[in-house]
């Protein structure tokens, strides 16, 4: 009897011990279960990344639901039971057609002579997977292959560097080119300082960076050294001349475009637009020393950007068309910007004016100086449709002035009489301009003048006094009765080169 009790006994204790093993296992394995799928669902949100905060990588963006095939990212991948074996990770998005932007988000050392940025940190030295290495040539022109073969290319590694240290930095860097088409006002601005006002207020809202600038020429840093503390207040870093390594807490390769001279406010944290830009230009050049602009006389004063020589888009009728805007009420100035146009006096020449006007080209940039509500003639000449309508609308708009185009007829075109009106290149101007870059460019923009129409020019110069007169009066500023020009005055000529205004 009592050894059936013993045996009873013995039984209920295995049992016991059976159920509280089958118990912990259960739960062990819930919980790796549970482990997995919160890494998965990182996983996951961080492979349908959109450019937001490097510092907050999530998913609050309006095309978080749009991943890219191209898109590709190494994930953070814990490789031992020591926490701080963490492999680093590069971000790359390249799902755009203008751009690409890699992020290593770690500490990294630069080689310049290898222009390439490795790991650096000793947490890493015990990584078993082959580094990844990524290249890229950081100019928002990439669908342009004989533009970016000439882009210095960039190279990203998780390998871990075997140099020590030269200097130190505290910031992440922000690395990109000044090559390809700067040089070409248009595109200072349009594959330059815009992207790197959208990619500072997209990847580091509220964050100091160093600038890390390839293809760099002296030129440009003299040009731009008024708006360049703007961006940062830390020197520029030329990659192109250094000699010794530097050190920073991540870096980011590439700028964000968001297409033609546009600023996309949705796609920015805290929706910044290109008012926003505006506000940082005035901070710029409002601190350096300039030549006075001609003063206000009591009448809006319309800026008349000119082109002269054999360049193509040249107002044959110049004196004219001065003439019927001094009629209309304007006090006119003709501006010639030139390579060594001083944008401090520039600046405060055309953000004093209440109007600005020329042939479709790069010097309508300029625009981007006014003050929002002031009026903007853009003359389009035959062939130019689609570049009007991509390029300065999109500025016009961003930046709140009074946009107006004045379309050139085929009798007001030089074209007309080198191919006659019936010629292939006058009756499908638009569609072969659209179609083929090489015709446009040698056709349409090089060897084309243009003589405008007064009579029908008079009704663009109407409506684009009334807008100048209500922003002069938004100023505060008293508008004078118009009185009829007696006799045509020829203004002066301002092409303020380097301080000293030239008449």
């Amino acid at each position: 009897m009592k050894k059936l009790k013993a045996e009873t006994l013995c039984s209920r204790i295995m049992f016991f011990l059976a159920l509280q093993f089958c118990f912990m296992f259960i739960i062990k394995t819930s919980n790796t279960i549970h482990q997995e799928h919160k890494t998965w669902k990182a996983t996951k949100l961080m492979r349908s990344l959109v450019p937001s905060p490097i510092y907050s990588l999530s998913d609050h963006h309006e095309d978080a639901t749009k991943p890219s095939l191209k898109m590709s990212l190494t994930p953070t991948r814990h490789l031992s039971s020591n926490p701080n074996l963490v492999q680093p990770k590069i971000f790359c998005d390249r799902s755009h057609r203008l751009y690409d932007w890699c992020h290593l988000k770690h500490p990294t050392i630069l080689q310049p002579e290898r222009a390439t940025f490795f790991t650096r940190s000793s947490t890493t030295t015990s990584i078993s997977d082959p580094p990844i290495i990524e290249k890229l040539r950081p100019y928002p022109q990439k669908t342009n292959n004989k533009t970016m073969s000439n882009i210095r290319e960039i190279r990203l590694t998780t390998e871990l560097s075997n140099v020590s240290c030269t200097i130190f930095h505290n910031t992440p860097a922000l690395v990109f080119s000044i090559g390809g088409f700067t040089g070409n006002f248009f595109h200072d601005f349009n594959d330059g300082f815009v992207p790197l006002f959208i990619t500072m207020n997209t990847l580091f809202p509220n964050q100091e960076v160093t600038l890390v600038i390839t293809d760099y020429t002296e030129w440009w840093y003299g040009k731009y050294e008024a708006i360049l503390p703007q961006f940062s207040n830390y020197p520029i870093i030329n990659l192109d001349n250094q000699t010794v390594t530097h050190c920073f807490s991540s870096v980011v390769v590439g700028l964000i475009s968001h297409g033609p001279m546009t600023i996309n406010p949705s796609l920015i944290p805290h929706q910044k637009s290109f008012l926003d830009f505006r506000v940082l230009l005035e901070e710029g050049y409002r601190k350096c020393l300039v030549w006075p602009p001609p003063k206000i006389k009591g009448r809006p004063r319309l800026v008349l950007v000119s082109r002269a020589g054999d360049v193509g888009r040249v107002i044959l009728n110049q004196d004219s068309v001065i003439k019927a805007a001094q009629d209309e009420g304007f006090d006119v100035v003709v501006f010639e910007p030139s390579a060594y146009t001083y944008l401090c006096d520039v600046y405060r020449l055309i953000n004093g004016s209440h109007a600005i006007m020329g042939v479709h080209g790069a010097a309508l940039t300029h625009s981007l100086f006014l003050q929002p509500g002031a009026a903007f003639i853009q003359v389009v000449p035959l062939g130019g449709d689609w570049l009007a309508k991509t390029y300065f609308r999109n500025l016009a708009k961003g930046m709140k002035l009074e946009c107006m185009e004045y379309k050139i007829e085929v009798e007001e075109s030089s074209l007309l009489q080198k191919y006659g009106k019936d010629h292939v290149f006058i009756r499908e101007s638009n569609s072969i301009a659209s179609k083929n870059w090489t015709a446009l460019h040698n056709i349409y923009l090089r060897k084309q003048d243009v003589r405008i129409d007064i009579a029908r020019f008079r009704g663009c110069l109407k409506n684009a006094y009334s807008k100048a007169k209500k922003l002069m009066q938004h100023q505060g500023l008293h508008v004078k009765r118009r009185s009829k020009i007696k006799r045509f005055i020829r203004p002066p000529v301002f092409s303020y080169t380097y301080g000293v205004g030239q008449e």
